[in-house]
């Protein structure tokens, strides 16, 4: 018996350097991911569009986020502590996705209740390989919570 297809999901991509955002959407693309895609590039701006305030009226509530640490404005720290405070916010997936190797942040993502933490590879093939699995974990293996 064949497994239905996996319904698309919504995933936030909160990342402020161009060319992870690039190597994201291009892993995306390159897999046929059929899930759709948002980007915010800093952390002000992701809590906007979670809390879905101007000028993010309106979005889809994200099923994921993948969420860099390093942000201007407000950093990937304090938008997961927000997110993982609010109630109607804390059960959506937090994967925080990040150059970082560095074990304080490991523990303090966790911590924080991250989901999943993974450090982002510079080799692109890598890296779309992390986004792919990524992806598939959460949208073939991975029951959901209804938000």
């Amino acid at each position: 018996m064949t497994q239905p297809e996996p319904l698309p999901i919504e995933v936030l991509l909160v990342e402020d350097d161009p060319g992870d955002v690039l190597m994201t959407k291009e892993a995306f693309d390159d897999h046929k991911l059929r899930n759709t895609l948002h980007v915010v590039n800093n952390g002000v701006d992701a809590m906007a569009y979670l809390r879905k305030e101007a000028p993010y009226e309106g979005v889809p509530t994200p099923d994921l986020v993948l969420l860099d640490l390093n942000l201007p404005r407000m950093d990937g720290r304090e938008v997961l502590a927000e997110i993982k405070k609010d109630d109607a916010l804390r059960r959506i997936p937090v994967v925080v996705l990040t150059t970082s190797e560095a074990e304080e942040d490991v523990l303090r993502s966790y911590n924080l209740h991250a989901n999943a933490y993974v450090t982002k590879p510079v080799d692109f093939e890598q890296f779309v390989n992390v986004v792919r699995q990524v992806d598939e974990f959460f949208l073939s293996i991975v029951r959901l919570p209804p938000l």
